[in-house]
C-alpha cells in the first residue's frame, strides 16, 4: 500500500466568490457548491480541487487559524496560448481581480501571468511561447 497524490485543498473566506473564480477557469463544480461549506471540483487525469470555507475547517480543527501575510503555494494554468494568457489575466483583472504580474515573455519559453483568488492564492497562467514547447 502506498499514498497517491489526489487533491489540492484551499481554504476560502468567501465559498461563493472562489467558486465562481474557479467556475471562470474551467473547474467544474457542481449547481449549488457556492452554498457549500465544502466543494469539489474533479480535474483532469482524476485530481480534485477541495474548497472548504473557514468555519468548516474550524468546526474540526479549533485551534485552526487564517494564515497572514504572502502565499506560499500557487495554482498553475496551462493556456491554449500565449493570446490567451493575455486575455484571461486582463478578463479577469477587469472582474476586480488581483493582476500580481502582467503577462510576459518568460526565459524558460512561456507566456506567464499571475493573478490571485479571492483569497490572495496565486493562480499563473501560462502558455509556450513556440509550437512543441514546453
Amino acid at each position: 500500500m502506498s499514498a497517491r497524490f489526489d487533491a489540492i485543498g484551499l481554504v476560502v473566506s468567501d465559498m461563493a466568490a472562489s467558486v465562481a473564480f474557479y467556475r471562470r477557469l474551467g473547474f467544474a463544480f457542481p449547481e449549488g457548491a457556492e452554498e457549500q461549506g465544502h466543494a469539489e471540483a474533479e480535474l483532469p487525469g482524476g485530481l480534485r480541487l477541495l474548497l472548504d470555507t473557514e468555519d468548516v475547517v474550524r468546526s474540526f480543527h479549533a485551534g485552526w487559524r487564517a494564515p497572514t501575510g504572502g502565499g506560499r503555494a500557487s495554482l498553475a494554468l496551462r493556456c491554449d496560448g500565449p493570446q490567451e494568457v493575455d486575455a484571461l489575466y486582463e478578463e479577469l483583472v477587469a472582474g476586480g481581480h488581483h493582476g500580481e504580474l502582467k503577462p510576459w515573455d518568460a526565459v524558460w519559453g512561456q507566456r506567464y501571468a499571475v493573478v490571485l483568488d479571492p483569497d490572495g492564492n496565486g493562480v499563473d497562467l501560462f502558455a509556450p511561447l513556440a509550437a512543441g514547447g514546453q
